[in-house]
């Protein structure tokens, strides 16, 4: 009988450690009581994050990329030349294939440029030659029309080599003016030769001189003159470098 009784404990106890160490409470484990079932657990559901339009470096690549417009003859946007600054270097205006200005930038002439071109045109005239202004200022929309006449004629790949992009054009400064005669026939004149050396005097250089085309993006044009100011266009004379050269932007 006592075995009976001390088995009959041990299996109790037994049964209690089961329950105890499953998480039960200490009511549930007497002897010959069912353990309360629990009730069943809701489902969690974890909810969708909503999505944010708020823009950060994880969220950059969601963002649909704005259209520019069509595109100008330089494959730039039009609207590019609205907001574009002119750029100076050591204080000198630079334009060229790399280099733009603003649509609106110019009104006209430069007043000092074109003075200056009046004394040279004199002193031409003093050495027996005739250095007539063949073409001055154009505006974004004159050179437009002009290089797309050109392209219309020779292609695109030819007119890039004596044409300029609007917005590219030395002419849109109001500092650039093309003289004598618009062919390459004029270096061979007197009075090409005369312009060659003598345009630094009155503070012009050759804007785009021969062997230079790999730098300035044009062929050859001895008719073209920029105004720098005579002590810059001397420098730039002895130096026998072209402009983007000398202010080192190659």
């Amino acid at each position: 009988m006592r075995n009976s009784i001390q088995k009959m404990l041990a299996l109790g106890g037994i049964v209690g450690i089961l329950f105890t160490s499953s998480g039960c409470s200490a009511q549930a484990v007497r002897w010959g009581q069912q353990a309360p079932s629990l009730p069943p657990q809701e489902e969690v559901v974890e909810a969708t994050p909503e999505p944010t339009d708020w823009v950060g470096s994880k969220h950059i690549d969601t963002m649909v990329e704005q259209t520019q417009g069509p595109l100008s003859p330089s494959g730039k946007s039009y609207a590019y030349y609205e907001t574009v600054e002119p750029t100076y270097i050591d204080g000198v205006l630079l334009v060229n294939k790399e280099y733009a200005l603003p649509r609106a930038y110019g009104d006209g002439e430069d007043a000092t440029a074109y003075q200056a071109l009046l004394k040279l045109q004199q002193g031409a005239q003093r050495a027996g030659y005739s250095m007539p202004l063949m073409s001055g200022y154009r505006s974004f929309e004159t050179q437009e029309e002009l290089y797309n006449d050109y392209v219309a004629v020779d292609g695109e790949e030819k007119a890039d080599t004596y044409s300029a992009w609007p917005g590219h054009s030395e002419h849109q400064t109001g500092l650039a003016f093309d003289v004598g005669w618009v062919d390459l026939q004029f270096a061979q004149t007197g009075a090409g030769q005369w312009l060659a050396k003598h345009a630094h005097e009155y503070g012009f250089i050759i804007r785009y001189p021969k062997d230079k085309e790999s730098i300035t993006g044009y062929q050859y044009e001895p008719w073209h003159i920029r105004y720098l100011g005579v002590d810059l266009a001397e420098k730039v004379y002895e130096s026998g470098l072209c402009l983007e050269e000398y202010l080192g932007v190659v």
